[in-house]
C-alpha cells in the first residue's frame, strides 16, 4: 500500500501542476491513495474552492485537507458540508461546518482514515491539539477502526510538530506537518513505526517567498509600498512525500521524499 502526500498547494501555478503530472505520477509511482493540503490552492493563494476541489478529484485525489485558511473563500463553508473529501481542522473552535476526521476507502479495498490537526502556537485560535488527539486516540484505534491513519499536522512551529510525532507514534501511519511550505528534511520512521516528517513543503512555484510574489514580500519586509500577497505565477515543484505502509500492522514500511518539477526538482 503506497500514499501519497503533497503539501501546501498555493494559487495557479500550483493547481496546474498538480493537475498536469499527478496522474502520470500516480501511476508511475504505483500509488494507491494521494491526499494533498489544499487551503492556499485558490487564485489569491488562501482558501480553496468548489470548482478547484472538483478539478483535483479529477486529477487522482482522494482526500483534501486545509488549514487556518479553510474559511478565506466564503463558498467553504457551505461546499465543506456536501463533500466529505474535504477536511478542516479537527480542533477547529465549536460550532463550525464540515469534518476534521473521515475513514475512506482506498482503490485496493483498505480503509484510511485521514486525521486533519491545527497547532495552537502562532495560529488561529483552536481547541488544544494535544487534548484533542488524546481523546481522538481513546475512540479510534489503528487496524480496529481503519487500516491505515494519515495525519497532516498544520502548524508553524517544529517542535509542535514533532512532539505530535512521537505522541501517536504507533498509533499512527503517519504524522506529516504542513503549513510553513519549506520542505524538511527530517523523513524518518519513529521508535514504533509512525512515518513523520516536519513539514511537507508546497506544490507551487519556489522562486518566490513561501509561493508569495517575492518582489512584494521584500517591500512589505522593508516597509516599503506593497500589496496585499499574492502568488508567484512561475512553474511550480511538485513536493511531499511516499509512504508505504505494513498491510499486516498498518504502521509505515518506507518513507521517501517526493519533489517534481520547478526550481525545487533542478537543485536536487
Amino acid at each position: 500500500m503506497k500514499i501519497l502526500f503533497l503539501g501546501d498547494i498555493v494559487g495557479e501555478s500550483g493547481c496546474i501542476a498538480v493537475e498536469k503530472y499527478l496522474p502520470s505520477k500516480i501511476k508511475e509511482k504505483n500509488i494507491d491513495f494521494v491526499i494533498v493540503n489544499g487551503e492556499n490552492a485558490a487564485k489569491e493563494g488562501v482558501g480553496i474552492t468548489e470548482e478547484i476541489t472538483k478539478s483535483l478529484f479529477q486529477s487522482g485525489v482522494n482526500v483534501i485537507t486545509t488549514g487556518n485558511h479553510i474559511w478565506d473563500q466564503k463558498e467553504t463553508a457551505e461546499h465543506i458540508e456536501r463533500e466529505s473529501r474535504l477536511l478542516r481542522p479537527i480542533n477547529l473552535l465549536s460550532p463550525s461546518p464540515g469534518k476534521g476526521f473521515k475513514i475512506y476507502d482506498s482503490k485496493n479495498g483498505f480503509k484510511v482514515g485521514v486525521l486533519n490537526l491545527m497547532g495552537n502556537i502562532f495560529m488561529k485560535k483552536c481547541e488544544d491539539v494535544f487534548q484533542t488527539v488524546q481523546k481522538f486516540i481513546l475512540q479510534n484505534k489503528l487496524k480496529k477502526n481503519y487500516d491505515f491513519l494519515i495525519v497532516d499536522f498544520h502548524g508553524e512551529i517544529t517542535s509542535e510538530k514533532m512532539a505530535m510525532g512521537h505522541f501517536l507514534d504507533g498509533k499512527a501511519t503517519l504524522v506529516v506537518g504542513t503549513h510553513t511550505h519549506v520542505p524538511t528534511s527530517d523523513l524518518m520512521i519513529l521508535e514504533k513505526g509512525t512515518a513523520y516528517q516536519t513539514d511537507a513543503g508546497m506544490c507551487g512555484d519556489y522562486n518566490s517567498v513561501i509561493g508569495m510574489n517575492k518582489e512584494n514580500s521584500i517591500n512589505k519586509f522593508l516597509k516599503k509600498s506593497s500589496q496585499k500577497h499574492f502568488p508567484a505565477t512561475g512553474n511550480a515543484s511538485l513536493c511531499g512525500l511516499i509512504v508505504e505502509c505494513d498491510t499486516k500492522t498498518g504502521l509505515a514500511k518506507k518513507i521517501s521524499q517526493f519533489i517534481f518539477g520547478g526550481d525545487l526538482e533542478k537543485s536536487n
